[in-house]
């Protein structure tokens, strides 16, 4: 069994306050009758329970495991201490919802109205499950903890040269035909450094694009950080030596720079992605 905390409460400073007219909404009678007496909490056998800290929402909202340390009644509340246990990474209220059936919280109203529940289900074996190893942080530039992958995004690694102008307008008709939108690096400007916006758009992209003509050494450091992430890439070449060594191992689409080429690129390319999206 678990605690599952549903408030908007400040989870990290370690000390809440919490009705208890909210205590047991969302629980099974038989679980309550477990936890209560004479109308009152049993205070001690709840904080011997792990505990899932949420606030309300079915997106971004971040959501904590850790224990209450202390509880005791003050007045109609129920004051708490508790500790975030930092060996297991913050989790997304997104990945509780999309799991909602496994927390027995059937409910989508659950997620929007504060209450302490209590569920009968082993919240770390549900967390070994479902919750990825922490995210190795780089030193050269940021990722978030979490994985935001917009599905309906594609990204196009290139060289910044008007001479490859024409063929990002073929990327990006062959995403729009596969029902993805294609960005570069130079069409956005969120941050200081642009590597940091390079690194941003790959993290949430569904497909990377990495055009290898002209062996430009940024597009194959971009390509790497796109493996490395686990995106799905496709390589593009108007010649196939200009495919690193360590490359020539996947597959890619070879295209001449003019216009019948450019044209069968966006067909080639529309494929090739209508078959990673499983369309």
């Amino acid at each position: 069994m678990f605690n599952l905390l549903m408030f908007n409460a400040d989870w990290p400073s370690g000390r809440v306050t919490v009705p208890m007219g909210r205590m047991f909404e969302y629980t099974d009678d038989h679980i309550t009758e477990q936890f209560r007496e004479g109308g009152n909490p049993l205070l001690e056998r709840l904080t011997a329970l792990p505990c899932l800290f949420c606030e309300e929402g079915t997106t971004t909202e971040t959501a904590y495991v850790g224990q209450i340390n202390r509880a005791r009644i003050v007045g109609r509340d129920v004051s708490l201490e508790i500790s975030i246990d930092t060996e297991v990474p913050p989790l997304q209220n997104s990945m509780l919802y999309a799991n909602r059936a496994e927390l027995h919280m059937p409910h989508d109203f659950e997620f929007s109205r504060n209450h302490w529940a209590v569920k009968d289900v082993d919240l770390y074996r549900f967390l070994l499950r479902n919750v990825r190893p922490r995210r190795q942080r780089p030193s050269v530039f940021q990722i978030p903890e979490h994985e935001n992958i917009e599905p309906t995004l594609a990204s196009a690694m290139m060289p910044f040269d008007t001479g490859f102008n024409a063929v990002y307008e073929a990327i990006q008709q062959a995403s729009s035909n596969a029902g993805l939108r294609c960005r570069r690096a130079d069409d956005i400007w969120e941050n200081a450094a642009i590597i940091q916006d390079v690194v941003a758009l790959i993290d949430r992209s569904r497909i990377v694009i990495c055009d290898c003509s002209g062996r430009n050494p940024n597009v194959f450091y971009e390509a790497g950080i796109a493996h490395t992430l686990g995106r799905e890439v496709i390589l593009i070449t108007q010649s196939e030596h200009d495919i690193p060594f360590d490359l020539r191992h996947l597959r890619y689409i070879r295209y001449l720079n003019n216009t019948e080429g450019r044209a069968a690129l966006t067909q080639s390319l529309q494929a090739r992605m209508q078959t990673l999206l499983g369309h």
